[in-house]
């Protein structure tokens, strides 16, 4: 199994196939409208807005698992996400990231890297307070919080994971290898 082997839902319910975004750099990231790290938005469209025509794509997945940071329908997610940020990129359905009812597409990043790229003691020192907040399942590759990205590239391998106190400027060194520029 690949990663374009998944079908997802988009906010308005209508199938969205992952073999859709072959050949494209993904951002694939849960995020919630109510947390503290909902400000990376404004990182992720500015990224968006620079390298979408080079081959970026953001998937975005609201996540309502992290101390109920993600409340309301989509529609209300993403007009919140559009009038707050200007986000030009789209939102999928509302997404478990943890647990029984987890998202396969989020199952198959967990199971290709495990645990989250920190950058600075700052960060490594929140990322600490993060997971004791965090409702452990025990399962591989658990999410620990809200705003953890994944980085895929061209070709569809899941080549980076990076933790919600990492700014998504901080692995655009990264996007700019992927895309080849």
């Amino acid at each position: 199994m690949n990663i374009y082997d998944f079908e997802l839902k988009n906010r308005d319910g209508k199938s969205v196939k992952m073999s859709d975004f072959k050949g494209k750099v993904l951002i694939i990231v849960n995020t919630a409208t109510g947390c503290g790290f909902t400000p990376q938005y404004e990182g992720l469209e500015n990224l968006y807005k620079k390298y979408h025509e080079k081959g970026l794509e953001i998937l975005d997945f609201p996540c309502d698992q992290f101390g109920h940071q993600a409340p309301g329908t989509d529609d209300e997610i993403h007009n919140f996400c559009v009038l707050k940020y200007n986000t030009t990129f789209d939102q999928l359905a509302k997404t478990e990231v943890n647990g029984d009812k987890t998202e396969p597409l989020w199952t198959f990043l967990k199971e290709k890297i495990e645990d989250d790229e920190i950058k600075g003691a700052k960060n490594k020192l929140a990322m600490v307070a993060i997971s004791k907040l965090a409702k452990k399942t025990g399962e591989k590759g658990f999410i620990k919080w809200n705003f953890t990205k994944f980085l895929v590239d061209k070709e569809g391998n899941v080549i980076g994971r990076f933790s919600p106190t990492m700014k998504p400027e901080e692995f655009e060194d990264k996007i700019i290898s992927a895309l080849d520029l």
